[in-house]
């Protein structure tokens, strides 16, 4: 399925009517799909959507049609930039010249749709109980989409089937604490015990794996953020390698090996754009 053809199926009427350019454009859209790229980049759409006059004009329409036209607006930037911000620190930013490895990333139509799509996921989460086995004893423990610690407990109370998808989803939230919430992220400072659990959430026999303390080094002077940019990449791993659908598993698999691209091109879109809107459309993390 074509990544234009994938945006038709969310975008809502409303989205299209602010799209229309004329009036009949809608339909245009519904039978053209390849028309819908260029609606998104339009600068008319770019100034509706985040002009002096967007709050009339974004009554009814979706959030993922927000950060459709900020993820295209970004990639466009990213051909007249010379350099873009690199966070080295809570609150501390240098410029970075090699803006040509986020030109790459966000030229590819799959990875826009990707990071539109992981940023629309974001506007609802899920939280409630969850039941845990530990020493023959179940407990009864919350999760929350938002902490990372108590996300990754329920790995221990799904079938092997369903782990995939929660190590998605692990995935998913490593990259949007780092590309969305960075300053946030990067002030956490990690308990202990969501340390160990953290750590209980990677793979057995992976390669690599770290012991308790070298996990908490990783959560050392950047905080959550270089734990998560280090945990990130290898939940994607694992789920690209359990899940059963083929073209699910090559694009997990892809953002794995790109975890770093992803999250800088996060970080632009973030800083450029959605940053005035960021409570309007998100959950605080930890709130």
């Amino acid at each position: 399925m074509s990544t234009t053809v994938s945006y038709l199926q969310h975008l809502t009427d409303a989205d299209l009517a602010l799209l229309a350019e004329p009036a009949d454009l809608p339909a245009s859209l519904r039978a053209q799909p390849d028309l819908v790229d260029e609606a998104l980049r339009s600068p008319r759409t770019f100034d509706r959507v985040f002009g002096p006059s967007a709050r009339e004009s974004l009554a009814g329409v979706s959030p993922f049609l927000v950060f459709a036209v900020a993820v295209h607006r970004a990639a466009d930037d990213l051909g007249h930039t010379q350099f873009v911000e690199e966070r080295v620190g809570r609150r501390l930013r240098v410029p970075v010249f090699d803006v040509a490895q986020l030109q790459e990333f966000a030229t590819d139509p799959s990875r826009r749709y990707f990071v539109v799509e992981h940023l629309a996921s974001y506007t609802r989460v899920i939280s409630g109980p969850v039941w845990v086995q530990r020493n023959n004893r179940w407990r009864k423990q919350r999760f929350s989409e938002l902490d990372a610690a108590r996300l990754a407990v329920t790995l221990d109370a799904v079938p092997e089937s369903d782990r995939p998808g929660i190590y998605r989803r692990l995935g998913d939230l490593a990259l949007f604490l780092t590309g969305v919430f960075p300053d946030h992220t990067a002030a956490r400072r990690m308990h202990p015990v969501e340390l160990e659990r953290l750590l209980r959430s990677l793979p057995a026999g992976e390669t690599g794996r770290p012991s308790l303390g070298e996990l908490a080094d990783l959560a050392g002077a950047r905080g959550a953020s270089g734990l998560f940019e280090w945990l990130g990449p290898r939940w994607y791993a694992a789920a690209a390698a359990r899940t059963p659908l083929a073209a699910v598993s090559r694009t997990l698999r892809e953002v794995a090996e790109r975890f770093d691209q992803a999250r800088r091109f996060l970080n632009h879109v973030t800083d450029r754009y959605l940053f005035p809107v960021r409570a309007r459309w998100f959950p605080q993390p930890g709130t």
